[in-house]
């Protein structure tokens, strides 16, 4: 999914907007990303049987949604992968929908959770997330591997020496020494892409989900792809979703500015419910 960097900041142009609205209004796509909320991560193969369409039709509609943003392509191997990418219609919440009153976010909300519920009923999708950051590869790719920096913007050190096949562990930087996350990185391709096992509850009697980082660079800007595969259940899946999207706009922030959030912005979801 092709993202611009002003969506992902926030500042969303109307051109943009327009685009995404464009994408938006014609059934067919729209029924592209049913079918990618019903199974995130098909290939154009898997997506032409599902929707019944030719692979040159289905093509030119994919090229759309990409250019609005609203679905990101991941090379495996031979293969496109397409999956969908929240960020542009969570623009459109946050400027339509979320100034509305309590009542008709309760309303909404209620309609989304069902919706999400009936998506899940068959398996856990991957989840992928993209931003746009002003900054080169090699600051990105220290961001997510320097304990020191990882400390600043996730209050978390990764430590590892970041070679195939080594441990690594997501200690928190608070000085207690306590260890959230573990793991073992599977690729390590400086300044490029870091795959890695991430096993929150190694006692757990399951293959650890795994998450990989592509950082991708064009002129003075990267785009970072977060993708986080074999979630074990929903309860995971909507953790990530929400954490995921708060570390990297902090890590965001600190290469752009030189300083993280003025809250931490995954503080938001506990102070919603409080």
């Amino acid at each position: 999914m092709q993202v611009n960097a002003c969506i992902i900041s926030g500042v969303q142009s109307e051109p943009e907007m327009d685009a995404v609205f464009k994408a938006l209004a014609d059934g067919t796509r729209r029924l592209v990303l049913d079918r990618l909320r019903e199974h995130n991560g098909q290939t154009l193969r898997e997506l032409c049987e599902r929707v019944d369409m030719a692979r040159q039709s289905l093509t030119q509609h994919l090229d759309i949604l990409e250019r609005a943003g609203l679905v990101t392509v991941l090379r495996r191997g031979r293969e496109r992968v397409h999956y969908i990418n929240p960020t542009p219609i969570h623009d459109i919440e946050q400027r339509w929908i979320s100034v509305f009153d309590r009542p008709r976010l309760d309303v909404l909300r209620a309609i989304k959770n069902q919706a999400e519920e009936y998506a899940m009923t068959a398996t856990v999708p991957s989840y992928v997330y993209v931003t746009y950051i002003h900054a080169g590869a090699e600051q990105v790719w220290k961001a997510l591997t320097d304990a020191d920096l990882t400390a600043q913007y996730w209050f978390h050190e990764n430590v590892s020496d970041w070679q195939p096949g080594s441990p690594w562990e997501h200690r928190r930087a608070d000085g207690s020494g306590t260890i959230d996350v573990v793991g073992t990185v599977l690729e390590s391709e400086p300044p490029t892409k870091l795959v890695l096992t991430f096993e929150d509850s190694p006692e757990e009697d399951r293959s650890p989900s795994v998450v990989t980082f592509l950082v991708e660079s064009y002129r003075d800007i990267v785009r970072l792809t977060v993708t986080h595969e074999n979630l074990p259940n929903d309860q995971m899946l909507q953790g990530i979703s929400r954490g995921w999207p708060a570390v990297v706009a902090n890590l965001k922030s600190l290469l752009e500015t030189g300083e993280v959030l003025p809250q931490a912005p995954w503080e938001m979801d506990s102070a919603a419910h409080a």
